[in-house]
């Protein structure tokens, strides 16, 4: 088969090389890809992730046979959509079931309508009123732009003045753009996250395995919320009885509601969870793959994933037996300085291949090329990862890949999978 892979980053270049591996796959091209996935896949420059008729010419020119979409901005575009009229086979849900997360408000509203668990919530399009909800309520509290804000629109707000700042920053200062126009404002949920994907093709639903995300920038859980600073499977918290409840109470009533409201939902679903009290609660879903997320789950794939993405296509899922290595992956993310604020561009990066010739795997995020050099091209950079019997030396592994690495001001948290590590 010809594969296409949409998206520039982490995730992308994860599942470059994973399809990379696949018996099935023939030539492989990634749109507009990043120099690390350069070895396993053409990269496409020239045409937008959003231009959906260029990647739809491209892939009929170039005889694509699958394309695989990472990113949510061509999913709520419609990408998938135009790829399947044109008689291609497409990864990914339509963009009307793309709206899971391209609307925040959708969501919650399906998962009221279906008795899906979920945090409390209110809806606003005005500033006043939603401080006023915000006085009324309280802190803790959650705030969370409507639309797609590239993983950064949500704040956690511990003080009555912070939560209020947030509506400041976000309806009325714009900080996401028209993402922010409207706010959904969430109950707090104690409790600890995990992060459960899993593939389907509408009917059939197959877990991946769990995984636990770090999303604030610095050690001890501390400073503003980023894409992810990296991740580790399989999560502790998620006991087989958990999972099971996932499953039961939340995977497959939200793949039968999507289908009830005529916006049937194929390829990777991921649901965010906050394991509470009471048991799991939707955090958020993701219509694709997470990321960091992604670059441990997929390692710790053993099954074919050309396979399993072209059954979720074609709605053979059912078909297929999946199975996944006993042991455990860490990603450490190494990140620009300054991010998740402004951060610099262009710094070269030293030590990538004497980290991956000692046994880490390097998921370029945000580099570029430069001439004969790899350098820094974003606010996330790379993600280090390893594999390894147990999350105790994988983190070990991951952290030494890491200690190779090095550009200017540069930093990584140190505390990726603390908590799976003191249990």
């Amino acid at each position: 088969m010809n594969i296409l892979v949409i998206g520039s980053g982490g995730r992308e270049h994860t599942l470059v090389w994973k399809i990379a591996k696949s018996p099935k796959t023939d030539r492989l091209y990634a749109l507009p890809g990043n120099p690390g996935m350069a070895d396993k896949a053409m990269c496409v420059e020239g045409i937008e992730i959003t231009d959906n008729q260029a990647i739809v010419d491209f892939a009929q020119q170039h005889h694509i046979d699958l394309v695989v979409v990472g990113p949510e901005v061509p999913l709520t575009n419609g990408l998938v959509d135009a790829v399947e009229a044109a008689g291609i086979r497409a990864f990914g849900p339509s963009q009307a079931a793309a709206q899971i997360e391209g609307s925040k408000s959708f969501s919650k509203e399906l998962m009221k309508k279906y008795h899906i668990p979920t945090a409390k919530y209110e809806v606003f399009t005005e500033a006043e009123k939603a401080k006023a909800y915000i006085r009324q309520e309280g802190a803790p509290i959650v705030i969370k732009a409507d639309g797609l804000a590239a993983g950064k629109g949500v704040v956690v707000a511990m003080t009555e003045t912070e939560a209020l700042a947030a509506i400041t920053d976000i309806m009325e200062d714009k900080e996401f753009g028209t993402a922010g126009s409207r706010v959904v404002i969430e109950e707090f949920m104690a409790g600890e996250e995990a992060s459960l994907l899993c593939f389907t093709d509408g009917q059939t639903i197959c877990p991946m395995i769990s995984s636990q995300d770090h999303k604030r920038a610095y050690d001890g859980d501390k400073g503003p919320n980023t894409g992810g600073m990296g991740t580790y499977a399989p999560a502790p918290v998620m006991t087989e009885a958990l999972l099971q409840e996932t499953f039961d109470k939340i995977l497959v009533p939200v793949i039968k509601a999507m289908s009830q409201e005529g916006k049937p939902y194929k390829g990777c679903l991921y649901a965010g969870l906050m394991i509470t009290a009471e048991g799991p609660k939707v955090v958020e879903f993701n219509a694709r793959f997470g990321d960091p997320e992604t670059q441990v789950v997929l390692p710790l794939l053993e099954s074919d994933l050309v396979e399993i993405m072209t059954a979720c296509c074609d709605g053979t899922l059912a078909e297929q037996q999946i199975d996944w290595s006993k042991g455990a992956a860490v990603c450490v993310v190494m990140a620009a300085g300054g991010y998740p604020r402004a951060y610099r561009k262009g710094d070269k990066i030293k030590g990538l291949a004497e980290a991956q010739a000692a046994g880490s795997l390097v998921f370029h995020a945000g580099t570029a090329q430069k001439g004969a050099d790899i350098v820094t091209n974003g606010g996330r950079v790379l993600g280090v990862v390893a594999k390894a019997d147990n999350v105790r030396a994988a983190v070990d592994k991951a952290y030494q890949g890491a200690a190779m690495i090095s550009f200017k001001d540069a930093f990584y948290r140190k505390d990726i999978a603390h908590r799976a590590l003191n249990r």
